[in-house]
């Protein structure tokens, strides 16, 4: 439902009864609407104009289904940008799962990638739920993270339309990270 053309397409309104079916391994999709289970209170739906968190205008590009916030320092951003930077197909590091990469945005600890590399530990071990173990395990996994090759640090950037293989590619071609960034 992040694509306001099917949406439209669908007729897909908030109050709808829907058929839902497993599409691939796991995400549901809406079939269609059962029309017939309208009774008029349903409510057609528009997407956000402004971001729902902070309060930013929203962006949808031409050609492209997703609408976003354009605040690149929304905290609802920074949380999403987060999960995929910390997760398995990028930077790997365990032990920083959503919840807690959640609690260091709210914290005001992370504000960007960067501020995972600057985390004071001593302040991590002191969180409720951790401790000094568990915040040394985080510490050494922030650490190897370090050594995560370069595709794998392009793809957790979370460049639009830089999945795992253009990671790969870029990473190939460039060779390291200032080669890309100097890039034209």
């Amino acid at each position: 439902l992040h694509n306001e053309d099917e949406i439209a397409r669908k007729d897909i309104r908030i109050g709808d009864w829907v058929v839902v079916q497993r599409a691939g391994d796991v995400i549901p999709q809406i079939v269609k609407v059962i029309v017939e289970k309208r009774t008029g209170a349903e409510i057609p739906f528009v997407m956000p104009e402004l971001c729902p968190v902070c309060g930013t205008p929203t962006k949808r590009d031409e050609g492209v289904a997703m609408r976003y916030c354009t605040n690149s320092a929304c905290p609802a951003r920074i949380r999403e940008g987060l999960h995929h930077f910390v997760s398995r197909g990028a930077m790997d590091i365990a032990g920083l799962g959503e919840k807690l990469a959640d609690r260091f945005v709210d914290l005001g600890w992370v504000h960007d990638f960067g501020d995972i590399y600057t985390l004071d530990w001593e302040k991590v071990a002191e969180l409720d739920g951790l401790g000094a173990k568990s915040a040394e395990n985080l510490q050494k996994s922030v650490e190897a993270s370090k050594e995560r090759p370069l595709s794998r640090l392009i793809a957790g950037l979370g460049i639009p339309h830089i999945g795992e293989r253009n990671a790969n590619q870029l990473a190939r071609h460039f060779h390291s990270m200032n080669r890309l960034l100097d890039a034209t």
